[in-house]
């Protein structure tokens, strides 16, 4: 994990990958549960015997904001900020899903920092994930997200 101090440990490292995340499973029964908490009941997310018959891949696959939202457990896996007071999602500028996460597949995120942005009691950053699928090239998704960071 590396440890982020101070806006000058962020300034160091804009246009570096800073961090790749551990390899994570996806699970039918989290498709399930994030299906149950969005409304999103698609057969090609859970029914696993018509995914077998009707869908092109073969087996259920996750909704793609799934993925998306696995980006702050990635995140925090690979970078802390101890002395951080607050930090805010701030939102997303471009995502992109570009290749489908069939269940039991495992993914990663690499994190590049883009850009940074001072502001007044902290800083703005501007980090590419990408979500890659164990032994597939093309990766899950691309998503350029934006946190803000509040230092004491």
């Amino acid at each position: 994990m590396r440890e982020i101090n101070d806006p000058e440990d962020l300034k160091a490292l804009i246009g570096t990958e800073f961090g790749v995340s551990d390899w994570y499973q996806i699970r039918q029964v989290q498709i399930k549960q994030f299906a149950q908490a969005t409304g999103d009941f698609q057969w090609i997310h859970l029914d696993p015997e018509r995914c077998k018959d009707e869908s092109p891949f073969g087996k259920p696959i996750a909704h793609g904001y799934l993925i998306l939202s696995l980006l702050p457990k990635f995140f925090y896996e690979v970078v802390s900020f101890s002395k951080a007071a607050l930090t805010i999602n701030y939102g997303l500028n471009k995502v992109r899903f570009t290749h489908p996460v069939a269940v039991d597949s495992n993914i990663r995120a690499r994190f590049t920092l883009n850009d940074l942005k001072e502001l007044e009691k902290g800083v703005r950053i501007f980090t590419q994930t990408v979500f890659e699928i164990q032994d597939i090239e093309r990766p899950a998704c691309i998503a350029e997200s934006i946190l803000q960071i509040v230092w004491e």
